[in-house]
């Protein structure tokens, strides 16, 4: 890594990014954000990795989700604290059903930047720069608003801080406490079927409970049980954000990215010449690429090599993104070529960005595909003999409707009534705690599988 430094990615040719009109006042920007604090600390990202080891090993779970894009509009304690709340509820129900630890990490506090598939928008006959998401320019379709300005990173960089305040207050203050598992259900998923599988799943951890306490041992003087660790992602799009933030850890004199916990290269920037890839090989964070059906198996391997030339279990998570039709025809492969090769890895499946579909006029993602392609996944893996050992997933806690079908059976007709998101559609509470059923299901047979060939 002699040759690396965090500015070094600016001599390879870079994709997705902005350009600021007033790049006298983009540079003073970068300059005020590099004098600002860390977002994270470097011991909580080694942390992060130390359990991500032992998912990649087997022996744990990858929980990962949260919004599509976060946005300024939508900021608020209570949008925060419902997306962690049905983050614990999927982690509960994934950890009761296959006994294994859950990984949490959001979409949280810094995923604010999107890719986009062209620099234009069009719209009844105008032509306007695309919506690159809140750190960059604003939705509304006007002239002004599409401008990128760099002020809007100083304005994510506030809101990042101050949702990570908030998750770790959340996490350690009490409110993710297991004798609060009943608290977690939300209002408008008391109706459903996953709701009514989670409260006699939260029964039964009730009665465990009260169980330990009647053979004297406290639940309350128990840390495990306490509170939970819980850690943030975004994908590393905007280079120069992430490099102000890119710091030296005084401990062990390694570049740390304190922007997130985990940081993850989408399937439009993960060109092995790229600037992408050269600024996430140097930083010691736990890393993650999305692998979509463009990816060709030599370009994979060479691409882990490039990410993870130790071989580090725990450093590199590949999320998949084939849509519910590829998967068979593309996972397999890639599974035995890095498998043969022997690469520590963590195979991670999301299963909403290559089942987007247009419908009523809206974006949307049937609940269908996105199990049909879960299950699939799964299946390649027990096939292959390898381990499929974390879900990557766009959700919110509030009750949306822009995901069709699930126990809620929300139609095409009904995607109006309550479509918030700013960029991508999202699973709501109901239609997540039921994914969660589904995969621990899945979970607890592939782990008993391995229990089995041991």
């Amino acid at each position: 890594m002699s040759d690396w430094k965090p500015d070094s990615w600016k001599k390879f040719p870079i994709k997705q990014v902005p350009t600021y009109p007033d790049a006298e006042k983009h540079q003073r920007v970068l300059g005020e954000l590099a004098s600002y604090p860390p977002l994270v600390f470097a011991g909580e990202a080694r942390r992060l990795k130390s359990q991500l080891a032992e998912v990649a090993e087997g022996r744990g779970f990858l929980l990962q989700g949260g919004d599509c894009a976060e946005s300024f509009a939508e900021f608020h304690p209570n949008n925060i604290r419902d997306t962690f709340r049905v983050l614990l509820q999927m982690a509960v129900v994934l950890t009761f059903a296959a006994s294994c630890p859950v990984v949490k990490v959001g979409r949280l506090a810094g995923q604010f930047a999107k890719p986009r598939s062209s620099d234009i928008e069009k719209k009844d006959g105008q032509e306007l720069p695309s919506y690159r998401g809140d750190i960059v320019n604003g939705i509304d379709f006007t002239e002004g608003s599409r401008i990128p300005d760099p002020d809007r990173q100083i304005k994510a960089y506030s809101q990042s801080a101050a949702t990570l305040n908030l998750l770790r207050a959340f996490a350690q203050g009490g409110y993710a406490n297991l004798m609060s598992v009943h608290k977690w259900t939300l209002d408008f998923v008391g109706q459903t079927e996953a709701a009514e599988q989670y409260r006699e799943l939260a029964d039964n951890i009730s009665n465990a409970l009260e169980f330990m306490q009647a053979c004297g041992i406290n639940p309350n003087e128990v840390t495990q049980l306490q509170g939970t660790d819980f850690y943030t992602s975004h994908e590393s799009l905007l280079l120069d954000y992430e490099t102000a933030l890119t710091r030296v850890d005084s401990t062990t004199g390694d570049w740390y990215d304190t922007s997130a916990h985990m940081l993850w290269i989408g399937d439009r920037t993960r060109q092995l010449d790229g600037a992408h890839i050269e600024f996430m090989r140097g930083i010691s964070n736990p890393i993650a690429c999305k692998v979509g059906p463009t990816m060709e198996t030599d370009e994979l391997l060479q691409l882990i090599d490039a990410l993870n030339p130790n071989n580090e279990a725990g450093r590199l998570t590949l999320i998949t993104r084939f849509g519910a039709d590829k998967v068979e025809e593309h996972l397999p492969r890639l599974l035995r070529a890095v498998k043969a090769e022997g690469k520590k890895v963590i195979w991670s499946c999301d299963p909403m960005h290559g089942n987007t579909i247009s419908a009523s006029g809206y974006k949307t993602r049937p609940f269908e595909r996105v199990i049909r392609e879960v299950r699939q996944v799964f299946a390649c893996h027990k096939a292959e003999g390898t381990y499929a050992g974390g879900v990557h997933l766009e959700l919110t806690g509030q009750n949306v409707t822009e995901c069709t079908g699930g126990a809620a059976a929300i139609t095409e007709e009904g995607l109006g009534s309550r479509y918030h998101t700013h960029c991508d559609p999202r699973l709501n509470a109901s239609q997540s705690v039921e994914l969660a059923f589904l995969v621990a299901k899945m979970l607890k047979e592939e782990r008993e599988a391995l229990v089995a060939t041991v």
